[in-house]
């Protein structure tokens, strides 16, 4: 049965809309993307080279697997979704939100989940028994996909989550809160101090909602919104983060003649190379740099703030951060 949400607002819900960036967002739609072995239109280049090491990890069957399974029921438990305390958590900040997670509410969560597909896998039989036991392994595996699937891609999705907020928060100056929440998405409305929505299985109230309202983008969420309502928190919607549809374009490759001058010829050329995250031994391939050299650059650039590095089994993926973008980008004219 599809219902038509409402969620009223009043002078103190609307001083309570804000904004946040949340890794844990971005976990449980990106893990069911890639093991639902589609062709993803947007995705694609990512699932690619991301798939392999989700299956070498053994993720593709374990608490991840059963916490968030295919086909797709439409539901994740809301413990791992907690509500981000600032703008920008980091990982850490949400991990230790779950791990905190009250065993009552990991069961109802976990007992939803079970009414959604008939049963529980064995893994989640054990945390529904012992939350607190279990929860750690459950954390323990989300950093491991953290590592191998996101953090290495984290700067480049990050850029466009960033762009999506300045987009909206200079919209909503400009032209006020309506308008930003008449922009989120095609089956969101604001009208007469409520936020419509359609297409929604369950209501949403401000009696089953906390005050105010957090608005996470989300690259991975797909073209529907996702919510989650835990009292007292205020509700959360994620919707999807506008420029998603270039997050994985090939870029013009970047002129590494200036930076070279600051940075050295062969560190230049690495950031160059990283445009997808790469290992010691494929940079060493691809520039004909030795790997003792390209490893020796890789420590300065590292110890420079330029790149980043995500252990994955064995091998260790390297990635430009945040500063190495901006520097790569063209100079404007």
């Amino acid at each position: 049965m599809v219902v038509l949400a409402e969620l009223a607002f009043s002078a103190g819900d609307l001083a309570r809309v804000r904004f946040a960036v949340s890794p844990m967002w971005e976990v449980a739609p990106s893990f069911r993307l890639l093991r639902a072995g589609i062709a993803h239109p947007i995705h694609r280049p990512w699932v690619e080279q991301v798939r392999p090491r989700l299956v070498a990890a053994g993720l593709d069957r374990g608490w991840l697997a059963e916490l968030i399974p295919i086909p797709s029921i439409g539901y994740v438990p809301d413990f791992l979704n907690p509500a981000p305390a600032g703008p920008t958590p980091a990982p850490g900040e949400e991990w230790d939100a779950i791990r905190a997670s009250l065993a009552e509410r990991v069961r109802q969560d976990l007992d939803h989940l079970a009414r959604h597909q008939g049963t529980l896998g064995p893994r989640l039989r054990t945390l529904h028994a012992d939350p607190p036991g279990r929860l750690a392994k459950v954390i323990e595996e989300i950093e491991t996909y953290w590592e191998l699937a996101l953090a290495p891609y984290w700067a480049r999705i990050r850029a466009v989550l960033d762009a999506d907020i300045l987009y909206r928060a200079r919209l909503a100056a400009e032209h006020g809160a309506g308008r930003l929440l008449n922009d989120l998405h095609t089956s969101v409305s604001w009208d007469d101090n409520a936020l419509r929505m359609t297409g929604r299985k369950q209501p949403l109230t401000r009696t089953t909602a906390g005050p105010g309202l957090l608005l996470i983008p989300s690259v991975f969420t797909g073209p529907g919104l996702r919510t989650r309502t835990t009292p007292p928190g205020p509700p959360q919607l994620a919707y999807p983060a506008r420029g998603t549809g270039s997050l994985w374009q090939a870029r013009p490759a970047p002129r590494t003649d200036t930076l070279s001058a600051v940075l050295g010829r062969s560190r230049a050329l690495l950031l160059a190379e990283l445009e997808t995250p790469a290992s010691t031994t494929q940079l060493a391939h691809r520039t004909g740099l030795s790997p003792a050299g390209v490893s020796q650059y890789l420590t300065a650039l590292r110890k420079a703030g330029l790149v980043s590095a995500h252990r994955v089994g064995r091998s260790v993926l390297y990635a430009r951060t945040t500063a190495a973008e901006t520097l790569l980008q063209p100079a404007s004219t």
